[in-house]
Formats: structure tokens, sequence, C-alpha cells
């Protein structure tokens, strides 16, 4: 597998709005280059659950992106659904990569604990929800890339073993 189809979901109500200019998108698009990901489809949306829904489907089953980040929508505020949205269309819980970007953003703040982030598998999609900050874009992206690769990888059908030889 030489690039992998990449997905961008920014939920920001005043982004969607264009009263915000989005920084997390570009900032996951720069990073994902160097592992081989290839931007096939940015939005920006409202922070709507059953929008946020319709457009991980649309990735996932129409579009066939391996990976799809969203950005913002993890915290606390009564509007921030993004990861019911992304429980209600995964078919599998993948509980290691929010744990990990959990347990390393603990290291710089301790509000990191207020992350209600999930990730999951919708067929051969990877869903990953990611903070809505451009920092904590990259702080926790930063941790989970050396796996994602091979994981889609695997995914995909085009790795079949994680040990090492």
């Amino acid at each position: 597998m030489e690039k992998f189809k990449v997905g961008i979901i920014t939920v920001s109500d005043k982004g969607s709005k264009g009263e915000r200019v989005d920084e997390s998108g570009p900032a996951i698009e720069e990073m994902i280059q160097s592992i081989g990901g290839e931007v096939e489809r940015y939005v920006i949306i409202p922070d709507e659950k059953e929008q946020i829904q319709a457009e991980l489907i649309h990735m996932c089953d129409e579009l066939g992106i391996s990976l799809i980040l969203t950005t913002g929508g993890t915290g606390f505020s009564k509007r921030d659904v993004t990861p019911e949205a992304t429980l209600a269309v995964i078919q599998k819980h993948v509980p290691g990569i929010p744990e990990a970007m959990r347990a390393r953003s603990l290291q710089i703040t301790p509000k990191a604990m207020l992350s209600r982030a999930q990730a999951g598998i919708r067929y051969n999609s990877l869903i990953i929800n990611l903070p809505g900050s451009p920092k904590g874009v990259r702080e926790n992206l930063e941790v989970v890339m050396p796996a994602l690769r091979h994981g889609i990888e695997i995914l995909l059908g085009e790795a079949s073993e994680c040990a090492r030889i």
C-alpha cells in the first residue's frame, strides 16, 4: 500500500458558519501525509449528531475512505456529540487508541481526562476522534501515528501479522 485515503471532519458550529477559521483540519492533513495518507475529503460541519453520523457513513460506505479523523466535539459541552455519533456508526470498538491518546495527554495536562474521544471500525474504515484544538490534534495524533499505517494495512487485508519476527 503506497497511499491510503483519509477523511477529515471538523466538527464546529462556528467553523461551519464561517465564523472561525479551522486550524485543526489542516494540522491533521499536514501530519497524516508523513505516513502516506492522502486527504480524499475534508468537511466542516456543525455539532449535530445526525449530520456527523451521515458524514461518517458517507466517507466509510460510499467513498471507501480508510482513515477518518474527526476534530472537535469531544468535550463536556452540551453541543459536543462527536463520540456519540461515532459510537452509533462503528461496528467494532478500538479502545487502545483513545486510551493511548489520553495517557500521553495526561502527562501534559490533567484536563486530558475530560476527553470523551472514541475510536472504532466500520467495514474497512478506522474512525478516530481527536480534540478540537490544533495543539491537541498534534499531541494526540503524534501518539497514534506510529501504529496507524500498520493498523490500516491489517484492516484492508494487506498485512496479517502484528508480531515482529
